[in-house]
């Protein structure tokens, strides 16, 4: 009996111990509509290639979790809805894609370019989430543009309905409406 004490005294205590949050079902990631063709291959002079800086964001985006506006000045953030990467990064990653397969132009990572970036684009990322007020995922970009011809600034933004508030229908609209403002973005950047 002594002997047996031990473990069932450590089978009890196994549904008391932790290591870590449950899991959320799936992680979500935003997927470019408009990709560069497997094989092609692109070259730029100096100066010529596009740097798409990953967009500064307020404290509410600096999280893998997905806001979502309750009130004029009330956020919570969206059940069981986790980014695979912070929201910047992975808009970034979709603006450079989409700009590179509709341009032609080399369109570098900034964590990979090392002596000359070219053009870079910089900018804001003020939303990117859910308005739960009007049900319609929001994104909201401030780029700017600084080259030898100048600064350009501009604001894009994007709004697509939502008809349920679960992780898998937000992130589905939300990506469609990145990609509408990335093609909107590609034509911008080239003008």
């Amino acid at each position: 009996m002594k002997r047996l004490f031990p473990l069932i005294a450590l089978a009890a205590l196994t549904g008391c111990i932790s290591f870590g949050s449950e899991p959320p079902p799936f992680l979500m990631a935003l997927s470019p509509d408009q990709q560069i063709e497997s094989g092609s291959s692109r070259t730029a002079s100096m100066g010529q290639a596009l740097t798409i800086a990953r967009p500064e964001v307020p404290q509410k985006l600096i999280t893998n979790r997905l806001p979502v506006q309750t009130g004029e000045t009330t956020i919570a953030y969206l059940t069981n809805a986790l980014w695979v990467d912070t929201p910047n990064e992975l808009f970034r990653a979709l603006l450079s894609e989409v700009v590179a397969a509709r341009s032609g132009r080399v369109v570098l990572d900034p964590a990979t370019y090392s002596e000359d970036p070219g053009t870079i684009v910089r900018g804001q990322l003020h939303e990117f989430g859910l308005d739960a007020r009007t049900n319609e995922t929001l994104i909201v970009y401030d780029a700017t543009i600084s080259g030898p011809d100048g600064v350009r600034t501009r604001r894009f933004e994007q709004r697509e309905q939502v008809f349920s508030q679960d992780a898998q229908s937000v992130a589905q609209a939300l990506n469609r409406a990145a990609n509408r403002m990335a093609i909107e973005f590609s034509d911008w950047v080239a003008g």
